[in-house]
């Protein structure tokens, strides 16, 4: 399967066809938001107004990638807002990259510029 290429179970377009479950936690001032399905024009905004609730009191922000199939150019400016906001009081971590999304971070150079576990 190409990077541009949709899974089988994502026959849908619009809306309907992108779906992102977002599982937050909280440790202290370490908050952890484990994603699942896409991260795309339709679903950015979701995990954008989630990050910005937490990111005035965060020490730490995690990231898990590891049931996110997808990531388009609008998650990647929502990370890179993540990381702006993050910049001098704390860390950003992005772990368990899927194969896909691995793929789109090297291509974009993504890969680079976060602390990816």
């Amino acid at each position: 399967m190409g990077l541009f290429t949709k899974n089988k179970k994502d026959s849908g377009s619009g809306a309907s066809g992108s779906q992102l479950k977002i599982s937050p936690s909280k440790k202290g001032a370490e908050y952890t938001f484990a994603l699942e399905g896409r991260l795309d024009t339709n679903t950015s905004p979701e995990l954008e107004s989630k990050v910005n609730e937490v990111v005035g009191d965060a020490e730490k922000l995690i990231l898990d990638f590891a049931k996110l199939d997808y990531i388009s150019s609008a998650g990647l400016r929502v990370l890179l807002g993540a990381a702006q906001a993050m910049d001098g009081k704390g860390k950003m971590i992005v772990r368990n990259l899927s194969e896909p999304v691995q793929d789109v971070f090297e291509l974009t150079g993504f890969s680079d510029l976060f602390n990816i576990e």
